[in-house]
């Protein structure tokens, strides 16, 4: 036998084409009408409202709605939800005995004043305080709300956040954002770089419109973060009264326009009047909830229940009802989970009466604040055997009740499990051989360190040493004779082999022996060291190759020492050099184990002038060294074969780019003195100026044109004269006289005329006095000083 679906029916006569439509007709009008109704109920809310807080009559509170609406360029049901949203927030349970605030004057109730919008953009409001009338819950209304505003933002989602009591934050809502991803921001602890958490302290909306700062700055969702480049925050409502958080989150990137910043703020204005409503309907089906509330309670591990205040009539908590709990849950008497629903507080534990555990209850009920036990014993009567444990108590305010979990302490348990959780941090397990009865105890983490299964049987205590590398099985044995023999402690290393290598254990075992000294049982534990031996020893090979590379720079620098003592002989004293008095110093930086590149030269030329050069080459250790002779040698060569100091210096650039280091950079400063005419010319390449002193008077000489050696392969290079009075004090220096961490270069060479105004008059040592004043830290780089003074006329020599 066969079924067929049942056909419908008509009159005689009908025509079903024609009954369809009537159909049509009435389905339209049913839902006008419930649109109409909903509409209505808003509409009276507004109006008692402002009645409420106006004292108003109820056609003076619908005027005043029609005049906001005209005012503010919007809807009468637009309107309606703002006025709603502007609601302040419900007030926390009052302590007993005292009135609640009175109402906020009108001007709290009123909306705040919004632009007058554009004609499409207060359509596209209008369309979404028609629509907020069908919405019932708030994924309902994140729904709505991207339905309405991605066409005119670009949003491809909407998430609702809802301040916790506790500070945290709840997903009421979303849309456009995948399950899983909801899922792992179902919940928000109250922790810093939340943007949601900031807009509600703030009551600000925070527009994150730069991905790489906004990464900097906040926990952003998404997976990954980049997939919304751009995302809007507003309170619900706004200001500082705000309890829900709208998100907004567009693929695009770029900042919000104006206009879409007005619509959005607008948007989060209606939201608030749609959600206060909502409030009030999940209020009157709250004791619907319970059902689904242990639904989820049973899906809880640990142990948990809700408790609900029942309230005297005077307000006050007169006991609590347990409306859920979890399968784990179980109390002094070992009911467990729902068997415990419905019960009551105090006649099921009435040893809870005054205690600070319902004196911690009532707290975070008054404070909204968690309540965290010390560890108390509970001990109630059972017929005439008196019951009791150990707990520890948390309770947390949660809606209108409260969350309670407890921990309850069992002192072998408890001390169980600190030795596992002590055996597991350690890496180390223990072990016991009782050498009278046979038998042998391991713990499991001992099983782990010697690398065995649980099923094996454990080892007896002399064959320990067959796990052990043949190296270090003999020393194993021998220790683990003298405990067992002599009652000798043990604590012995030794090494198994494993996977890719070996492991390092350690073992460490005592005896207990009988009264005629013979060893009845040994304990003790092993231990796995191998993270700290491998550590041991890449520090050992670590501190090996410091060594070696220590040597090798120390080698480096004796050779590039002796390389430089016998390129730059230093003058024992001041020597004369075409009717001028020079003093040369030469130290090495005392920071560092490499040589520099400074260098000096201070010669007499074949036609009695005389020839200054100071240098310093970019670099250390023996290239620096080598290509300061190259310079060194070059400069005085061409210079005493009639190349003039410009030319010098455009050929020294040519060696050095193209030497074997093509990279390598020099500065130098080159002076030509002519005795017969007192002229002293000078160029330079990129060198520190020379330092002039005249008359107790200090002066920088003004550089010519001149890029440093090697920088460039088209340079310029020019010259400039100076005439030397007697008298004059001359200095050329390199950059280690006048450089200082943490200070600037003009701070250097200030600090260097001051000293030498202090210390430049002439008198012998002067340079010696001058180092001193500018080195009195340690040397960083090296220091080159070229001193020259031109006598005063009928002056001794300074040599002598």
């Amino acid at each position: 036998m066969t079924s067929e679906p049942a056909q419908p029916v008509y009159p005689a006569g009908a025509d079903p084409t024609a009954l369809a439509r009537v159909v049509a007709r009435q389905r339209a009008e049913l839902e006008r009408l419930r649109d109409l109704a909903a509409t209505s109920a808003v509409m009276e809310r507004a109006k008692g409202v402002l009645m409420a807080v106006t004292g108003c009559t109820p056609e003076a509170a619908h005027g005043e709605l029609l005049q906001r609406a005209e005012d503010g360029n919007r809807t009468l049901l637009e309107q309606c939800w703002l006025t709603l949203g502007a609601l302040p927030p419900p007030p926390q349970d009052q302590p007993p005995g005292t009135s609640p605030a009175p109402p906020a004057p009108p001007a709290a109730v009123a909306p705040p004043v919004v632009p007058p919008s554009t004609a499409d953009l207060a359509k596209a409001l209008g369309a979404i305080g028609r629509d907020l009338v069908r919405v019932g819950t708030p994924h309902e209304l994140a729904r709505c709300l991207l339905d309405h505003i991605a066409p005119e933002t670009d949003a491809d989602a909407v998430m609702l956040f809802q301040r916790l009591p506790e500070g945290g934050l709840e997903l009421i809502g979303h849309a456009g954002v995948d399950q899983t991803l909801a899922a792992q921001w179902r919940h928000v602890p109250p922790v810093t770089g939340v943007v949601a958490l900031e807009v509600l302290r703030s009551g600000e909306p925070r527009w994150l419109e730069d991905p790489a700062a906004d990464r900097e700055r906040y926990l952003l969702i998404g997976n990954p973060p980049e997939r919304w480049p751009s995302r809007a925050w507003l309170p619900v409502p706004p200001g500082g009264a705000a309890g829900v958080t709208l998100g907004v989150l567009r693929r695009r990137s770029g900042a919000f326009e104006p206009r879409e910043r007005e619509l959005l703020r607008a948007v989060s204005r209606l939201c608030a009047g749609r959600l206060r409503a909502l409030d009030s309907s999940q209020e009157r089906a709250g004791e619907g909830v319970t059902r689904t509330v242990q639904s989820v309670f049973d899906a809880l591990p640990g142990a948990a229940i809700l408790l609900t205040p029942l309230r005297a009539a005077s307000g006050e908590v007169a006991d609590y009802r347990i409306d859920a709990a979890t399968s784990e849950a179980v109390d002094v008497f070992g009911r467990t989970g729902r068997e415990m629903v419905g019960r009551r507080v105090l006649e099921s534990y009435p040893a809870v009466a005054g205690e600070p555990l319902w004196l911690g209850y009532l707290q975070a009920m008054e404070t909204g604040m968690p309540f965290q036990s010390e560890p108390f014993v509970y001990q109630e009567p059972a017929g005439e055997v008196p019951v009791s444990a150990t707990y520890s108590v948390r309770a947390a305010p949660l809606g209108e009740g409260l969350l309670v979990t407890w921990l309850r302490h069992d002192p072998a348990e408890r001390q169980e499990q600190r030795l596992a959780d002590v055996q597991r941090l350690g890496n180390l397990g223990w072990a016991n051989w009782n050498l009278h009865t046979q038998e042998i105890s391991w713990s499991e983490q001992t099983y782990a360190v010697l690398g065995r299964e649980s099923a094996e049987r454990p080892l007896d205590l002399d064959r320990l040493p067959d796990l052990a590398v043949p190296e270090d099985a003999g020393s194993l044995s021998r220790a683990i004779r003298n405990l067992v023999r002599h009652a000798r402690p043990c604590d012995m290393p030794f090494r198994i082999p494993a996977a890719g290598g070996v492991r390092h254990l350690r073992l460490v075992a005592e005896a207990v022996t009988a009264q005629d000294g013979t060893t009845m049982e040994v304990h003790g534990f092993v231990q796995d060291l191998t993270p700290q031996r491998s550590a041991e020893l890449a520090l050992v090979e670590s501190e090996r190759a410091m060594l070696l590379q220590r040597g090798i720079l120390q080698a480096e620098r004796a050779l590039a020492a002796r390389l430089q003592h016998a390129l730059l002989p230093l003058p024992s004293k001041p020597v004369r050099l075409a009717g001028l008095r020079v003093e040369v110093a030469y130290l090495p930086a005392q920071s560092g184990i490499h040589v520099g590149g400074d260098w000096f030269s201070a010669i007499e030329l074949p036609d009695d002038d005389a020839l200054f050069v100071v240098g310093d080459v970019a670099g250390h250790g023996v290239d620096a060294v080598a290509t300061m002779a190259q310079l060194r040698f070059t400069a005085k060569g061409m210079v005493s074969t009639g190349s003039s100091l410009t030319g010098a210096l455009a050929r020294l650039n040519y060696l050095l780019l193209h030497s074997r280091d093509s990279q390598t950079t020099a500065t130098m400063v080159l002076a030509r003195y002519q005795p017969d005419q007192h002229v002293l010319t000078w160029a330079q390449a990129g060198h520190l100026p020379p330092l002039l002193v005249r008359d107790d008077e200090v002066h920088w000489l003004d550089r010519p044109d001149g890029m440093l050696l090697g920088a460039s392969a088209a340079p310029v290079y020019e010259s400039a004269e100076l005439h030397l009075e007697p008298g004059d004090r001359l200095l050329l220096y390199t950059d280690g006289l006048v450089e200082r961490p943490g200070e600037s270069l003009d701070a250097g060479l200030n600090r260097l005329a001051e000293a030498v105004h202090t210390h430049g008059r002439g008198e012998a040592g002067s340079l010696e006095a001058l180092l001193a004043t500018m080195l009195a830290d340690e040397r960083r780089d090296d220091v080159c000083v070229l001193d020259i003074r031109m006598p005063l006329e009928g002056a001794a020599d300074l040599d002598a």
